[in-house]
């Protein structure tokens, strides 16, 4: 997270809050001019920063985004937070929200936390002598109170970064809301904390990997987990002086819950502690400590901790509602779940894209299922793989069940490749389509599951099952394989197939097209999450997303509120204040 240090010294907070005179002197002379004069105040503050220049050094992270504007012109620039010179409850509710920010793992640094805590105490002691902050301090406070809201509910709705400049091809559905309209109903109606509260994303997961930030910093402020030193491959039963280590950091982990001799033997119960252990970090749940699994348990707890936080964000980034019922792919944990009311029904392996070729993260709503499916060739995989075969081949389109296909008069007609003089082709200028027979020769398999997207990205069969063997499954060209293609065929065709058709779809040579009530498909990216079992897993970044966002976590350019467009309402203020 970025540390912002804070601009206001010591010498200039003592100049600025000077008080006024005694509150009883001033309401005698002049009633009650505390909220004019503090409205007065905000009124210039705002009018001075949209100029570029502050009277007072103290204010120089003041935001004049169009949120701010917007806020105070349609209050004529009354004060939110104070209530003539005493501040309002709400004031210290936001205070507590933004103390606890870090349970979110978010930076308070963002939220004027430093100098709010500065300014509440001096509060504190002059309205304990019964005398008010001067009105350019009212106005600093309120000012600063209000950015902090709208940016700590900013980031709970929409996260700290904008995820479409972090990641080329990731599509969030994120949610949206009026804030300045909930800012003025949570005052009004004394009901702050439930409006914040509800504005974090609402999944029972994300409230699950908050927890489990909270205990892994916990282990991190205690010096982590032992490091295993390096070493041959440990197998069960053998007796080696890095057992006792592991066993400490396995009851740091949670994984081995029971104390057991300080043995140098790898014995029955470590083993089982390793099997857990590797089951949360995507390892073949074996007991063997080889390579893959030491380097899992020599990674910092500092840096689970960090795991979580960008994970945290990702949440931030997702929809409101899912579905009552639908898919969730995780590319980083390769794996499929069918959720109903909330509660997974189905999980199964996956295969997802290589690095080069990576899965984009996006929503969409499956539709159909194609059995038999052609298998068009992608222009990538046509430019990069099967042009050059072809060029060197002149029988490789026939061998491999290819055809190459053009559209005549609303039909698919084949070209002769003898016809072609492939030494003159190049991708760009295909003559045609380029397409597999469907067959178990098919890359597609038996069934597609297609839900529209602009990636023309889809679900579908294999005819490498033998890959599923593998721990890490990025082996395809984008697309998402599965590994019980009939199994979610069946469930999602269970008002539609009997066991019978299905089985006569799952048996076609000829490409055969189902319709099925909409559903939900999420594509989705996590490193770090919490089963339901209260199991924290890690996984490896695959695609260097936790990376790509830790660096657009650094950067201002991705940063949501800094791509909010600065206030031009110069003009504004004086006429209102007219």
């Amino acid at each position: 997270m970025r540390h912002i240090i804070c601009s206001l010294s010591l010498a200039a907070m003592l100049l600025m809050f000077l008080p006024c005179r005694p509150v009883a002197a001033q309401d005698a002379e002049t009633g009650n001019p505390f909220e004019a004069q503090t409205r007065e105040r905000i009124a210039v503050y705002l009018e001075k920063r949209a100029g570029g220049s502050m009277p007072l050094p103290g204010v120089s992270r003041l935001l004049v985004h169009d949120q701010i504007y917007d806020l105070y012109e349609q209050r004529q620039f009354r004060p939110v937070w104070m209530d003539g010179w005493r501040l309002k409850p709400e004031a210290l509710t936001l205070l507590e929200s933004l103390r606890a920010a870090g349970d979110h793992g978010l930076c308070s640094d963002d939220y004027l936390l430093q100098e709010l805590e500065g300014l509440f105490r001096i509060q504190k002691d002059f309205t304990r002598h019964d005398l008010p902050l001067s009105p350019d301090n009212r106005a600093v406070l309120d000012l600063f109170l209000s950015q902090a809201f709208l940016t700590l509910a900013t980031h709970f709705v929409e996260g700290q970064v904008d995820p479409s400049f972090a990641h080329v091809d990731w599509k969030a559905r994120r949610r949206k809301a009026d804030l300045i309209k909930l800012l003025e109903y949570a005052i009004d109606n004394r009901r702050l904390g439930q409006v914040l509260q509800d504005l974090m994303p609402p999944h029972e997961e994300y409230d699950l990997l908050i927890k489990t930030l909270g205990e892994y910093r916990e282990i991190a402020a205690r010096g982590g987990w032992p490091v295993i030193p390096t070493g041959p491959t440990l197998r069960p039963g053998d007796v080696d002086d890095r057992v006792v280590a592991l066993r400490q950091l396995l009851l740091v982990t949670g994984d081995l819950t029971d104390e057991t001799p300080a043995t140098s033997e790898y014995d029955a119960a470590t083993v089982e502690s390793v099997r857990r252990f590797q089951l949360r970090h995507g390892l073949v749940t074996d007991g063997v400590i080889g390579p893959n699994t030491l380097a899992e348990m020599r990674v910092p707890a500092h840096r689970r901790v960090r795991q979580i936080e960008l994970n945290l964000e990702r949440w931030r980034w997702m929809p409101k509602s899912f579905g009552d019922r639908h898919l969730r792919v995780n590319i980083a944990g390769f794996s499929l779940e069918v959720f109903e009311n909330g509660q997974p029904v189905m999980q199964m392996p996956v295969i997802v894209g290589t690095q080069y070729r990576k899965t984009p993260v996006f929503s969409a709503r499956m539709t159909y299922l194609e059995f038999a499916p052609y298998w068009t060739v992608p222009p990538t995989i046509l430019r990069e793989d099967k042009l050059p075969r072809i060029k060197r081949d002149p029988n490789y389109l026939e061998k491999h069940h290819f055809r190459v296909i053009n559209r005549v008069g609303g039909e698919w007609v084949t070209t002769d490749p003898a016809t072609i003089d492939w030494s003159r082709v190049d991708a760009r200028k295909f003559p045609g389509m380029l397409r597999m027979d469907p067959g178990p020769w098919n890359p597609l398999g038996r069934v597609k599951f297609m839900f529209p997207n602009p990636f023309n990205v889809y679900l579908h069969d294999t005819n490498e099952a033998s890959l599923f063997r593998q721990n890490v499954r990025s082996f395809s060209s984008g697309c998402i394989r599965v590994k019980r293609p009939m199994d979610l065929a069946q469930y999602l065709l269970e008002n539609t197939a009997d066991c019978d058709r299905l089985l006569a779809l799952f048996s076609a040579r000829t490409p055969t097209r189902v319709s099925i009530p909409p559903i939900p498909v999420h594509i989705q990216y996590w490193t770090a999450w919490v089963d339901r079992e209260g199991l924290a897993h890690f996984r490896e970044d695959v695609y260097l997303r936790d990376l790509d966002l830790e660096v657009a976590l650094e950067n201002p350019d991705y940063r949501v509120l800094d791509q909010l467009k600065a206030g031009n309402g110069t003009a504004q203020v004086g006429a209102l204040l007219n």
